[in-house]
């Protein structure tokens, strides 16, 4: 493996069987990064299959060459690996994440919703069905009702006309009312659904100007380090190497480093400063927020399906409710009319009208359409748990994947690590004769 990284690492192979060996090096590299972009692109960015190889294959072909051709290429890339440890590779991931909760998260959360909706109307539907229905019933009772009124006045042989009818006017054209209530409910669903587009376009528009922002700067994040790192020699420069201990012991300055271990840290090491630590805590509670959120919408997906789910047999358990109509008349001659008529001496032959009506009011049938509910996937909430497990698996390692990108420059460029050792002993030097 040392060897590998040595013949990767160097500017220029030696002979004929290194450059094979960088050559292969550079093959299997851009194979399987060029197999991971494009899935990256296929997958999670939404990209279609004809756009995502295309890039796939150009994006492979110039990485080989850059791999192969350029040295200060090959340092940048592969500290970029390191790179995806730290902040920027945490934005990638939250992209990730955000974009698999609109992509299969959301969408759930609309189908239940617009389940609950269609229970809704068909309850609507059917009950406003049943009770227009009624009003036959309500017309059936006043006609009969009626007929007895017209009976009993008939009898009293009462010279006058009268009518004892109710005039009990009954909606005839229910399918307008029908008809009204399916365009309210076409227009709702035609609503619904055009928000969830725009909801899905937005996520994903967003998230694709995330993604490519990310990796642009993932590149020109590791190139301003590289590019720093080979200027500057004062840049991330206060770490033990095993340069600078062979430099000490050489000239037999080995306490310098034991004086200076307070501010100097192996880049081998555990240790952690205090500003190291300072700044991981900041960020888990940063990675915290999004995570809350989130949850929120993790929460939202389980609510939604219960309420939908409760719903439906609900609405399937919904028993006909029975409604009685109770009509009692009973016809009596006052005394004083009596005396005043002698014909209400005689005995009439009125009779009083008792009868009862029955009706069912229907909520829900079996021939309402209705989605069955949606229950969140659990491979879904598996991929996010293990991408936020990562993510801050990641807040904790940043420090060590900064220390990597470090040994990974100095690899490459050995003469010039010799350089920033020696100007970083000769700075512990002149603060030692100082104190």
């Amino acid at each position: 493996a040392a060897d590998l990284w040595s013949v990767y690492s160097k500017p220029v192979p030696a002979n004929s069987r290194e450059l094979w060996t960088l050559f292969l090096q550079c093959s299997c590299v851009t194979a399987v990064i060029g197999g991971l972009f494009y899935n990256w692109m296929f997958a999670s960015l939404e990209y279609s299959w004809h756009l995502s190889s295309a890039m796939g294959i150009s994006f492979s072909l110039l990485l080989l060459l850059n791999l192969f051709l350029v040295h200060p290429a090959r340092c940048v890339f592969s500290m970029i690996m390191p790179t995806l440890g730290t902040k920027q590779g945490r934005k990638l991931l939250l992209s990730t994440c955000i974009m698999i909760a609109a992509v299969n998260i959301t969408p759930n959360i609309m189908s239940n919703i617009e389940t609950i909706l269609q229970v809704i109307k068909c309850i609507c539907k059917n009950s406003s069905e049943s009770l227009l229905n009624s009003t036959g019933l309500l017309g059936r009772a006043s006609w009969e009702f009626g007929d007895a009124i017209q009976k009993n006045v008939d009898a009293t042989n009462i010279d006058r006309p009268m009518n004892g009818h109710f005039q009990f006017s009954l909606l005839q054209n229910s399918s307008l009312i029908y008809q009204q209530m399916h365009l309210a409910g076409e227009k709702i669903v035609r609503d619904f659904l055009a928000v969830e587009v725009l909801v899905k376009d937005s996520v994903r528009i967003g998230n694709k100007l995330v993604a490519g922002f990310s990796m642009l700067y993932l590149c020109f994040e590791s190139t301003w380090y590289l590019k720093n790192y080979l200027t500057n020699l004062h840049f991330d420069n206060f770490y033990i190497t095993k340069k600078l201990e062979r430099l000490a012991v050489d000239r037999r300055a080995a306490h310098l480093l034991v004086s200076s271990s307070k501010n100097l840290i192996r880049p081998t090491g555990l240790k952690l400063s205090r500003e190291e630590v300072m700044l991981c805590l900041v960020q888990a509670m940063l990675l915290t927020v999004a995570l809350m959120l989130m949850l929120v919408v993790v929460a939202m997906d389980h609510f939604t399906f219960s309420v939908a789910d409760t719903a439906v047999r609900k609405a399937a358990q919904f028993s006909v409710v029975p409604v009685t109509l109770n009509i009692k008349y009973s016809v009596r001659i006052l005394p004083f009319l009596s005396q005043l008529l002698p014909l209400f001496n005689e005995e009439l032959p009125l009779q009083d009208f008792e009868r009862s009506y029955q009706h069912h009011l229907i909520f829900s049938s079996a021939h309402c359409r209705i989605s069955p509910p949606v229950p969140p996937n659990p491979s879904v909430l598996l991929v996010v748990g293990l991408l936020f497990c990562t993510l801050y698996a990641t807040v904790f390692l940043e420090t060590y994947a900064h220390r990597l990108r470090r040994t990974i420059a100095s690899s490459f460029f050995e003469s010039w690590e010799e350089k920033r050792a020696l100007y970083l002993y000769k700075k512990l030097s002149r603060k030692h004769k100082e104190e």
